[in-house]
C-alpha cells in the first residue's frame, strides 16, 4: 500500500489491534482486551520508538475492541479516539462496563492473567462520528461507514485513494483461509444491507479485524464470500430451529462448524456462546 504501514500490536491472538502508519501520523485500529492493554501499548512504542499515537479508530464498543483504549491512552493519553456516536454512550452505561469487566476477566483467567486493574470508567471518545463523516489523519483520509448489524456501534472506514477498508465484524470474522464466522447480533437483515453496501465500494486491501491486513488474494475471498456466509449460516439456524431444536443444540452446531483451528484461539468460549443464543433468536424472529 505504497508508504503506509500496517504492524500487527496484539498481545494475545483474541485481540484487535493494529497500527496503520504513513511515516508522518499513526492510527492504532482498535485496542483489544483491557488485560492486555498495557503490552498492547509497549508494543506500540517498539513500533514508533519517540513518536506519539494520534489517532485510535474503534470499530465498536465490544470489550476485546475497545476496552484496551483506557490502558493504551495512560502511555498516549493525546491521542484522539474516533468512534460511532452510539458508542459514546455504551460507554457511559454501568450495565455495559460490568459486562466488559466479567468477560474480560474470563478471557484474561484463559490467558493465566487474574491479576489486573479494570480501567472501563476511563473509556473516552474524543471524536464521535457518523455515517459519511471524514476523518483527515495528517495525509490520510478516511470515510465513515456505519456498518450495523453486529452491534449498533458497528463502524468501518475507507480510505479512497488507497482502496482500503478498515473493516468490520459486522462484515464476518476471517481465518485467513476459507472461513468467514458471521456475527449478527443486533440485526440479520441490517448485516446483510451493510455486506452489499461493501460490495458495492471499490476494495483492493482489508484490513480485518482479529486478524490483520489481508493479501489481494485474501481480500477477493473475502468480498466474494461474506454475503454467502452470513446467509448460509443464517438458513442452517432457520434449518434447525424448524426441525425443532434448542438454543443449546444449535450453539453446538455451531462450534462444530466454526470453533476450531485459528478461530478457536481467537473466540472465547463465554462469547461464542452468547454470540450465537443471540443470533438463533434473531434468526427466529426475522426469518420464521
Amino acid at each position: 500500500m505504497n508508504n503506509i504501514i500496517v504492524t500487527d500490536v496484539r498481545s494475545q491472538k483474541g485481540d484487535s489491534a493494529f497500527l496503520i502508519d504513513d511515516g508522518k501520523t499513526s492510527i492504532l485500529y482498535d485496542t483489544g482486551f483491557g488485560f492486555t492493554g498495557f503490552e498492547i501499548a509497549e508494543n506500540i512504542k517498539s513500533a514508533l520508538g519517540e513518536r506519539n499515537l494520534d489517532y485510535i479508530f474503534l470499530t465498536h464498543s465490544h470489550y476485546d475492541h475497545a476496552l484496551g483504549s483506557a490502558y493504551i491512552l495512560r502511555h498516549y493519553p493525546t491521542a484522539k479516539v474516533v468512534a460511532g456516536e452510539y458508542a459514546v454512550g455504551i460507554f457511559q452505561r454501568d450495565g455495559a462496563k460490568r459486562t466488559m469487566r466479567e468477560l474480560d476477566a474470563k478471557f484474561a483467567a484463559r490467558c493465566g492473567v487474574t491479576d489486573y486493574e479494570f480501567l472501563g470508567d476511563e473509556l473516552r471518545v474524543d471524536i464521535a462520528v457518523k455515517d459519511g463523516d471524514i476523518i483527515q489523519a495528517g495525509d490520510m483520509s478516511f470515510e465513515v461507514l456505519n456498518l450495523p448489524g453486529h452491534t449498533r456501534c458497528s463502524m468501518g472506514y475507507y480510505c479512497r485513494e488507497k482502496k482500503l477498508l478498515l473493516s468490520s465484524e459486522t462484515l464476518g470474522v476471517y481465518d485467513g483461509e476459507r472461513t468467514i464466522v458471521p456475527s449478527y447480533l443486533v440485526s440479520y437483515a441490517d448485516s446483510i444491507a451493510s455486506v452489499e453496501r461493501v460490495e458495492k465500494l471499490e476494495i483492493s486491501r482489508i484490513l480485518a479485524p482479529h486478524y490483520g491486513i489481508l493479501s489481494q488474494e485474501q481480500t477477493k475471498f473475502f468480498l466474494d464470500n461474506m454475503k454467502s456466509a452470513s446467509e448460509k449460516t443464517a438458513l442452517n439456524i432457520l434449518n434447525s430451529l424448524k426441525k425443532g431444536k434448542n438454543t443449546d443444540e444449535i450453539i453446538a452446531e455451531f462450534k462444530a462448524e466454526f470453533w476450531h483451528g485459528y478461530i478457536w484461539e481467537i473466540y472465547p468460549e463465554d462469547a461464542v456462546n452468547l454470540n450465537t443464543s443471540i443470533m438463533t433468536e434473531l434468526v427466529r424472529k426475522e426469518l420464521m
